[in-house]
């Protein structure tokens, strides 16, 4: 079993793998056509393929997906593009002729796909959560710094106008120095039933072997895993945190500065032995930053049915939550951020008079593009900023597990101090076969 120090070792063996980078963010002639693949071909994959093709600077080369349905129709919408059932021969016939990635799959396969596409010196757009584990996203991030990949996480949501204007208002101070925060979403990716006893026939033509990955193994059973249900499963997804958290969390943790927590306590729902709970409410406290006020910084998470108290509730003066957002509270005022719509300013009255002016919103595929092809800086939800993001919202997984208990994260050795059990989820083993040099 891989256990923590031999991870560190790991990691550090990985930033010695043979590299040649073929496009570089400071040395590619704007001109310069990418070629690109896609992890997967449905879903959130065809989505962020899509909206990649759409760059008039962009070759679709080729395509991985494992279900030959959504492959078919894969192919059929990118003709000119090679669609492969297996990634990792896609990546040992392409992987030479690549500039771009997006790794567009369930959140077990993230880490291996990226870091094999990376030791090849390909770019990467990576879906949220970076990766399933904690240590898998410090071992990304430290080796694409370290190769000076261009890389972006897939929330969308960061460049929009909405999100940016909300930045941009808590660090001109419109709200003065931040005291605490709450993020909500009223999402259910849990399941409280245990696992079904039975196993179904594999739908032909998917290779459930390669489904299941570097993920321990379970068999198929018919819609509890794929296409959507692996969200909920704790060897698989990450719960409605994991799915929603990197999203409504990245205002809050831009806005807030933050990088990694000193601690955290869940106080809501414990998952199975199969599956995330639901009504998941997670405590963080975060060192000071150049926009808090005091020595610790509380941000909390809720989802499903779970909401922040009547007390964060009484500041918004009778507005009602959207289902789902953040409320950022302030030594002069509170902001209200609806996940996707405008901030809006309370108390109403002292700020009846204050204009909110629109941050402008960027295409945030194409500012990845544009940054490989050296016509735009590093995007702005780069590994160094997204990795530290996804790695608190892991953290909140793992004290899932532990409920009511304080953990204190050493977040540069990488562990829970005086705690083994809580680290022992920070680095998993991954399955005989499908071990990656530097990540399990």
């Amino acid at each position: 079993m891989t256990n923590r120090r031999s991870f560190l070792q790991l990691a550090a063996s990985s930033l010695a793998f043979p590299f040649v980078a073929r496009t570089s963010w400071a040395q590619s002639s704007p001109n310069e056509r990418l070629r690109h693949a896609s992890f997967g071909g449905g879903g959130m994959a065809m989505t962020d393929l899509r909206k990649i093709a759409k760059h008039r600077s962009v070759d679709v080369r080729a395509i991985a997906e494992i279900d030959p349905q959504r492959r078919e129709k894969a192919g059929n919408h990118f003709k000119e593009a090679r669609v492969y059932a297996d990634w990792r021969e896609m990546l040992e016939k392409e992987g030479g002729e690549l500039d771009t990635v997006n790794v567009s799959t369930p959140d077990h396969m993230h880490a291996s796909m990226a870091m094999q596409s990376m030791k090849r010196g390909i770019h990467i757009y990576g879906q949220k959560p970076l990766t399933h584990g904690v240590a898998e996203s410090r071992v990304l991030t430290e080796y694409a710094r370290k190769k000076k990949l261009i890389t972006q996480m897939g929330i969308q949501c960061h460049s929009m106008k909405e999100y940016r204007t909300a930045v941009r208002l808590v660090h001109d101070g419109a709200i003065g120095k931040l005291v605490e925060a709450h993020s909500f979403s009223d999402k259910t990716w849990g399941d409280p039933n245990p696992k079904p006893d039975r196993k179904d026939p594999v739908p032909e033509g998917l290779d459930w072997d390669q489904w299941v990955g570097p993920a321990p193994y379970h068999d198929y059973i018919k819609g509890y895993y794929h296409p959507g249900n692996w969200r909920k499963r704790l060897d698989y997804g990450g719960g409605t945190f994991g799915d929603m958290g990197c999203h409504i969390y990245d205002p809050t943790f831009k806005a807030l500065g933050l990088t990694y927590p000193i601690s955290l306590k869940s106080v809501g729902s414990s998952p199975n032995e199969h599956n995330w709970g639901v009504d998941a409410v997670v405590e963080y406290q975060f060192p000071q930053t150049p926009y808090s006020e005091g020595k610790v910084l509380p941000v909390t998470w809720y989802d499903g049915s779970a909401r922040p108290p009547a007390r964060v509730l009484s500041l918004l003066e009778g507005k009602p939550l959207p289902k789902q957002g953040s409320v950022i509270i302030g030594t002069e005022g509170v902001m209200l951020l609806p996940h996707l719509g405008m901030p809006s300013l309370y108390p109403q009255k002292k700020f009846e008079k204050f204009v909110i002016r629109p941050e402008p919103g960027t295409n945030h595929w194409h500012d990845f593009i544009d940054a490989v092809r050296g016509v735009k800086e590093m995007p702005s939800a780069n590994f160094d900023y997204s990795g530290p993001l996804t790695e608190t919202i892991l953290l909140g997984g793992i004290a899932s597990h532990f409920p009511g208990e304080s953990l204190l994260w050493n977040a540069e050795k990488l562990e829970f101090s005086g705690h083994a059990d809580a680290t022992a989820f920070v680095q998993r083993e991954y399955r005989e076969g499908w071990s990656i040099q530097g990540l399990g």
